[in-house]
């Protein structure tokens, strides 16, 4: 299994750079075809208007969120013919409501979805529509990483958050192309049952399948002596100097939309590391 084809959304000029940066790198590490879709937004509170606004207002904010689509695809573009062998771009608009449909119907074709960091003050709330849009509806793996970060091509030190679940298997399995680079693999196990199957060894069902691909693999026991699981797992991390989180992505159905769980949303506005992630 490798990455051979990896997808971006690019809707912010002042994200745009370190995402091209970013998946150009991971694009030349796997000899991987990089497809990136740069979107205006309406970025209207709802996507609608008051009531009486006129077709000149509307007019207005078509074309303004149309150029910014333009200026975002005139700068993939130079930067791609420079650092990437295989690409293409793709222009388009779309109403805040609207545009994770518009991305998961690019990126449910990938491998795997890089994207910015959801949260913070210089991010509109695209962002997090994005990063649902791919792991909910695309069901794709998504690889969020901090702009100020260096590229992250291949891996030397990986952090694995694994509690058993599907959800943490499933981003095991699709993180296998990152992990196989990896140096060191840390299966970190926070409070692992006292009841079970797995309570003499926990972990060592999945370091005995890493160790079959040929992923060099050590179990991390911890205790939660942290309020969340998340700090435990952000504090290791940094105690052994990991370069990426690899956990499950975990959500919420509501109104029949997909949305981020408490977990999984505070890793995303905590992390300094890039953190794979996958449904």
């Amino acid at each position: 299994m490798s990455y051979k084809t990896i997808f971006t959304a690019l809707t912010q000029d002042n994200l745009a750079q370190p995402m091209l940066e970013h998946t150009a790198t991971l694009c030349e590490t796997h000899d991987a075809h990089l497809e990136a879709l740069c979107l205006g937004v309406d970025r209207s509170q709802t996507g609608y208007y008051y009531a009486g606004a006129n077709a000149l207002v509307l007019q207005e904010v078509i074309e303004k969120a149309n150029e910014d689509a333009l200026a975002l695809e005139k700068l993939a573009e130079a930067e791609l013919g420079k650092t990437v062998l295989r690409w293409s771009c793709d222009h388009g608009m779309a109403q805040l409501p609207d545009i994770g449909r518009h991305a998961a119907a690019r990126a449910r074709f990938a491998d795997i979805a890089v994207l910015p960091t959801p949260y913070g003050d210089d991010r509109g709330p695209e962002q997090e529509a994005l990063v649902e849009a791919c792991l909910f509806e695309a069901r794709v793996p998504v690889l969020v990483v901090p702009e100020k970060r260096a590229p992250l091509g291949a891996p030397k030190t990986v952090v694995i958050g694994w509690n058993e679940s599907d959800e943490a298997l499933g981003a095991v399995r699709a993180a296998l192309p990152l992990l196989k680079q990896a140096d060191n693999v840390h299966v970190v196990v926070i409070d692992p049952p006292k009841h079970g199957p797995n309570r003499s060894d926990p972990g060592g069902l999945l370091s005995v399948w890493l160790a079959r691909h040929g992923v060099h693999g050590e179990i991390d026991v911890l205790s939660k002596t942290m309020p969340r699981v998340s700090d435990v797992l952000l504090r290791h991390g940094a105690d052994i100097d990991a370069d990426l989180v690899v956990m499950g992505a975990y959500g919420h159905s509501r109104f029949r939309e997909a949305i981020l769980g408490g977990a999984t949303r505070y890793m995303l506005e905590q992390s300094k590391l890039p953190v794979f992630m996958a449904h």
